[in-house]
């Protein structure tokens, strides 16, 4: 519909995450981000993840693979797994809505959290987004 914003933009309710799943998403674990592929086929890209809330929060570039599949479908999964004990993990399923990361806001905590610094310098004319994703389901020993 004309100036309706696409399905990626919209809102929703999540469901409660487990004190384990916090620990995990709050610690300095990686996370696997798979997205559905316009012919259907899984895409996957390790992520730093931080939260707002129940929700999951990670910043790219608009028009990367990744970008482009969540504008196009905005069901995703996350899986944060333990740095200490790789069978200790969460998978996180939802759906992500997109928004700005002024001045790279989420981006450079982000960074801090994970390396300790600020982030590398974007390309030039880049714009970065910060995903959220609001979690339908969550499965895992973490769960």
């Amino acid at each position: 519909m004309p100036g309706r914003a696409p399905r990626c933009y919209r809102a929703a309710m999540g469901i409660p995450l487990s004190d384990a799943a916090l620990r995990l998403v709050d610690g300095r674990n990686y996370a696997v981000l798979a997205t559905v592929n316009p012919d259907g086929s899984p895409q996957t890209s390790v992520i730093w993840v931080g939260r707002d809330g129940n929700d999951l929060l990670f910043s790219t570039v608009e028009g990367r693979v990744k970008h482009r599949n969540m504008l196009g479908d905005p069901r995703v999964s996350v899986s944060v797994i333990d740095s200490a004990d790789p069978e200790n993990y969460v998978e996180l399923r939802g759906r992500v809505s997109m928004t700005p990361d002024v001045d790279r806001q989420l981006d450079t905590r982000l960074s801090w959290k994970y390396d300790g610094k600020d982030p590398d310098p974007d390309r030039p004319g880049a714009v970065r987004v910060v995903v959220r994703v609001v979690v339908e389901k969550a499965t895992g020993y973490a769960a």
